[in-house]
């Protein structure tokens, strides 16, 4: 559940993740020849414990990892944040390098798992039976951790989009709450004509957002298969965001000015300046925490569609847990990940405020008539859990994701400060990553 603002990892910090002749910064097994291991391997070390490293910046693991050994006292689970995203990655990647102080498990988010899987630097979890527990996910993560036939991660989280909106000022201004995206449009305008200092959103080009609403557009410009990558914007879906993004950023309706997660940010959503995000579902935590003022204000609806009558909808962030290579003691770690992520562990990090990745819990008539008190009461789980099930589960991240997004605002966001269109802005992007792909050895097209 991101409580903070997605930062990118610039330059050359995974340089060695990313080369093709990075084995040697693993331990240079083929984890697809890995052994199975039993059921009762696990239990047997269970019994016997020992000291599991896990590094996360996820807050709801700590009671997690405190009920894991009560119920397993020779366990002592050493859970160390080494940073969010950023500094997480840099760190792990350092010690991958080093071969020194690699943790057991590691918290990766989806985009960049794939990097790590490609150069094994990650552990192949089917030998666990990993696999037995693929009906356990929603579409969306379960795709996410699964790259070239093996499974890197269990899913810990997800964030299938909704449209939270401010009904304060929907109704002040007697608009409907869009439904498509040329709705969305549309009462952008009536908005901004009855106020010209409200906005539909705020929108100063971010990776993630674009990438999202790219998904639920039918644009798929990532094809993977190993290290051979084809990488196209220029799709029909492409063309259905940026025809209606480009209205939106022209006719001056998006804050282009206010970034994500900035005090100007909070503001904006809490004064009603701000009038919707399309966003994750983890996000009503962060209006609980940083919009307090606007309590009441802000309710959940159905992401707008691209084409009526259509019901799709796609991922915006979320993590997995994964063994490193390098780790030790990997039945005990892959124990722990597997109680964390789709045992009673999921319940513990609901409890807490996480958004959870597993069907049972998401269809579950405790979860989904939660009230949401911030929301008036709304029962907004039933909204994220339809969310999720409507998730295309074809989507691909690029095996050099982090960097990809770390060159974002030189390409693509360049359209909202300049006379550059979003659909050159996307052409830049796809340049650039082609052109850092093939510096890497991967094969182009």
């Amino acid at each position: 559940m991101p409580q903070h603002p997605r930062r990118l990892l610039r330059g050359t910090a995974l340089l060695c993740a990313l080369a093709l002749g990075a084995a040697a910064c693993g331990s240079g097994d083929d984890t697809a020849d890995r052994k199975q291991v039993s059921r009762a391997a696990i239990d047997a070390a269970l019994k016997k414990g020992g000291t599991v490293t896990v590094w996360a910046w996820e807050p709801t693991l700590k009671q997690v990892a405190a009920d894991f050994e009560k119920q397993h006292p020779g366990v002592d689970v050493k859970l160390v944040n080494s940073g969010t995203n950023v500094d997480a990655y840099t760190a792990l990647q350092n010690a991958i390098a080093a071969k020194k102080g690699v943790p057991d498990v590691a918290q990766i988010e989806y985009y960049a798992l794939g990097q790590y899987a490609l150069t094994k630097g990650v552990t192949d979890l089917k030998a666990f039976g990993a696999d037995k527990l693929a009906k356990s996910y929603s579409p969306g993560p379960w795709n996410a951790v699964q790259a070239n036939g093996g499974i890197y991660g269990l899913p810990m989280d997800s964030g299938p989009m909704a449209l939270f909106y401010n009904k304060k000022v929907f109704d002040k201004h007697d608009i409907e709450v869009p439904t498509t995206w040329d709705g969305y449009l549309d009462a952008a305008r009536k908005l901004h004509k009855a106020d010209p200092k409200t906005y539909i959103t705020s929108d100063s080009g971010d990776a993630g957002q674009t990438t999202s609403l790219l998904w639920q557009a039918g644009a798929r410009p990532y094809e993977v298969d190993g290290t051979d990558v084809g990488i196209d914007f220029g799709d029909a879906g492409a063309k259905k965001y940026t025809d209606t993004w480009q209205q939106l950023i022209d006719e001056k309706l998006v804050a282009t000015s206010i970034t994500p997660w900035s005090d100007d940010w909070y503001k904006a959503l809490g004064d009603g300046t701000i009038a919707t995000l399309p966003s994750g579902a983890w996000m009503p935590a962060n209006f609980a925490t940083g919009v307090e003022e606007a309590a009441g204000d802000w309710r959940a609806a159905p992401l707008p569609q691209w084409r009526e009558g259509e019901k799709a909808s796609a991922e915006n962030g979320g993590s997995s847990l994964a063994l490193p290579e390098l780790g030790r003691n990997k039945e005990l770690a892959y124990a722990f990940v597997e109680y964390a992520n789709s045992g009673d562990g999921v319940r513990t990090r609901i409890e807490n405020g996480a958004f959870p990745a597993t069907t049972k819990d998401l269809n579950a008539k405790k979860f989904q008539e939660t009230a949401f008190p911030y929301f008036g009461g709304q029962k907004a789980n039933k909204i994220f859990a339809e969310s999720a099930a409507r998730v295309r589960d074809d989507w691909q991240y690029l095996p050099f994701q982090v960097y990809a997004n770390s060159v974002f605002n030189d390409t693509v966001g360049k359209a909202y400060v300049s006379g550059t269109s979003l659909a050159q802005g996307l052409k830049a992007w796809q340049d650039a990553s082609v052109k850092y792909g093939k510096e890497q050895g991967f094969t182009l097209r």
